[in-house]
């Protein structure tokens, strides 16, 4: 290797470490900054909290996860049992269906599921007109409650569990299932007490992962008019305009989801088990007359009211709204969703391929702690990451444009807080996690002995990168963006409190339609959102199928 590769080599992996490093700090920046916020914000305010608010967003915020972390527990670990350990009409149907709440957001089933269920609503309505009720003669159960928001992020957050636990499944040997039948248990005792322990790490990572959207949520809960630490964080920096208030309920949310991501750390690290050497699968139960129906139906549920019927109420409620969704208004929200996801996506993937690839050059401490500071995001609500990122550049921005004032008598405005840049800041830390994953996955696929023949060949760190790994790591870099992009458009708590003056997006329309009453107005951008949220769930769902 000469002088001059040498040199060049050296160079480049001094920007490969300066560019991770740099993309760490901005992912550890919002939890830095909200932590800042909040101890400096004052005694007050934060007994002011404690004695007014707090109590109710903590109570609400523990109950919805408990509510939604039972509910996604029995529909996924139930459905996964059923298309795995059993065999009955429709069951491959169904393996694949099961996926297909995935690409609802939680607040579009939540305006579905109010056109149907509310007091106006198709089905109550109905009765009234059946059976000649009046407005106070029957009790009917409330849609817009903490139970009926629990039962829409359920819907749409199971098949979390539903794919960890099939895996499990799929993944366990039968000789361990037969030693349990061969010490006597019967196939029920079998299964609960040998092949479900064994599948328990990947449930429980599953149930985690559905809490921590659950605590993310904002659509749905400040919809249906439930307080919690998300929906109190956006009125506490809109309608009431403290921002003290603002990061300490954040820093509380963030506790709280940083607890979750802890233990589902753990889950996945210390919970292990062998299943031998001898990969035989278990020979499923065949089902016939009433446990074959019970079967269908129980996969059918989940399926029918997650997916199927709340496509056909936002159809028919689309239809009926009169919006023209090639219209110039409608096509500028689409512009703006199509714009801010495809530069989140495209930067969070650059993002990714850094952070990934500093770590398999130099497998140090510090590579390996800033990759674990890119995977913090998924940990971190959406609202928390917009206040801890708004917090320290409106500060940055208001000190510049006082130094310029005094110093020129020029006027520098809102540089970050008044564009763009800083909520495609936010999508890549909430986000980053997910690139991450993709862009480990497809990298463990790369041999090392790879690498090492590039560097005897006089490639750079980058030569290699974009010579070797790149053209073998396309389709992983696709996933990725496919899977940012998608999650951006879906993005709805980050994006109502950091978006620029007059710059909507579909889920900020579809979510100031519903707040004003207009459900059939909000159906048609929930469509578009649906729409494009079926594109990676259709590929993962041809992945289940070739399985």
């Amino acid at each position: 290797m000469t002088a001059f590769t040498r040199k060049r080599a050296k160079e480049s992996l001094w920007a490969l470490r300066g560019s991770s490093y740099a993309i760490a700090l901005l992912c550890l920046l919002p939890i830095v900054a909200v932590g800042i916020a909040a101890l400096t914000g004052g005694v007050s305010t934060l007994g002011h909290l404690a004695g007014t608010v707090l109590p109710g967003y903590a109570g609400n915020t523990a109950v919805l996860v408990a509510l939604v972390a039972l509910g996604t527990l029995l529909l996924g670990t139930g459905a996964a049992c059923l298309v795995t350990m059993t065999e009955f009409r429709g069951r491959k149907l169904f393996e694949i269906l099961l996926v297909l709440p995935l690409a609802f957001p939680a607040y579009v089933l939540a305006y579905a599921y109010t056109h149907l269920l509310d007091h106006p609503g198709i089905v109550q309505s109905s009765l009234r007109d059946l059976m000649g009720w009046g407005p106070r003669d029957y009790w009917f159960p409330e849609i817009r409650s903490l139970g009926g928001a629990a039962l829409m992020l359920t819907l749409v957050l199971y098949p979390y569990v539903y794919l960890l636990a099939r895996a499990a499944f799929l993944g366990q040997s039968a000789s361990t299932f037969h030693a349990a039948r061969a010490l006597g248990k019967t196939p029920f005792q079998a299964f609960m007490r040998v092949t479900l322990p064994m599948a328990r790490p990947a449930i429980a990572a599953g149930v985690l992962l559905a809490t921590m959207e659950t605590i993310a949520d904002f659509g749905t809960v400040s919809y249906f008019g439930v307080q919690t630490f998300a929906t109190g964080i956006y009125t506490s920096w809109f309608s009431m305009a403290d921002r003290a208030a603002a990061a300490q309920l954040s820093l509380g949310l963030l506790a709280f989801a940083l607890t979750l991501a802890v233990l589902e750390r753990r889950s996945r690290g210390e919970a292990k088990y062998h299943s031998g050497r001898r990969q035989e699968r278990l020979a499923p139960l065949r089902l016939s007359g009433w446990s074959q129906s019970g079967a269908i139906l129980l996969c059918a549920v989940p399926v029918l009211f997650g997916a199927l019927l709340p496509i056909v109420a936002l159809v028919i409620m689309g239809i009926g709204s009169g919006q023209d969704l090639l219209g110039r208004r409608y096509l500028a929200f689409i512009q703006n969703s199509l714009t801010l996801a495809g530069t989140a996506a495209v930067l969070t993937v650059l993002a990714a391929i850094i952070l990934g690839y500093y770590h398999r050059v130099t497998q140090s401490r510090a590579a390996r702690l800033a990759l674990y500071a890119g995977r913090l995001g998924y940990a971190v609500p959406g609202g928390v990451i917009a206040v801890g990122l708004l917090v320290p550049f409106a500060a940055f921005d208001n000190a510049l444009d006082s130094f310029m004032r005094a110093q020129f008598d020029v006027s520098t405005g809102l540089l970050f807080t008044g564009s763009i840049w800083v909520l495609v800041f936010a999508y890549m830390i909430r986000f980053l996690a997910a690139a991450i994953g993709s862009y480990e996955g497809g990298q463990s696929a790369i041999n090392p002995n790879l690498d090492a023949a590039a560097r005897v060949l006089g490639q750079s760190s980058y030569g290699t990168l974009r010579r070797v790994h790149m053209p073998i790591l396309t389709p992983s870099l696709l996933t990725a963006l496919l899977i940012v992009f998608v999650d951006v458009m879906k993005e709805l708590p980050a994006t109502l409190i950091m978006r620029p003056f007059n710059y909507d997006t579909l889920a900020v329309q579809a979510f100031r339609l519903a707040a004003d009453e207009r459900l059939e107005g909000a159906a048609v951008p929930s469509l578009v959102i649906v729409a494009v949220g079926l594109l990676p769930v259709i590929l993962l769902c041809r992945q289940v199928g070739q399985e």
